[in-house]
């Protein structure tokens, strides 16, 4: 990914999911908060109840596949942390992708002015 850096620290999580907005759909929630910093930072989150390994590794690769298409329409200096939800695993990167466009960029944009 050109402008993202992985998201490991819990901690960073954590504040992202208490102290960021966030912006949801059936299938995944965004929570995003500045970073201040020149580059962005990108975590994914799917807990035990949405499956298997096998699922929770497909969901995380639909969430970063839809991600790297979109990167460079996100501005940068954002920590953004996607959490699987419901019926994930069954949809394609493209319905992803449409939330990121329609509803993570209004959003962003909106917080940024």
């Amino acid at each position: 990914m050109l402008f993202t850096e992985i998201l490991k620290d819990n901690k960073i999580f954590l504040r992202c999911f208490k102290k960021g907005s966030f912006v949801s759909c059936e299938y995944v929630t965004a929570y995003f908060m500045p970073n201040n910093s020149p580059y962005n930072r990108m975590g994914i989150s799917v807990g035990k109840k949405q499956g298997n390994a096998v699922k929770r590794n497909r969901i995380k690769r639909i969430i970063r596949a839809a991600y790297r298409l979109n990167e460079q329409k996100i501005p940068i200096g954002y920590d953004i942390v996607f959490v699987g939800r419901n019926n994930v695993s069954e949809k394609k990167t493209q319905d992803i992708e449409y939330f990121i466009n329609k509803r993570l960029l209004r959003k962003i944009n909106e917080k940024s002015k």
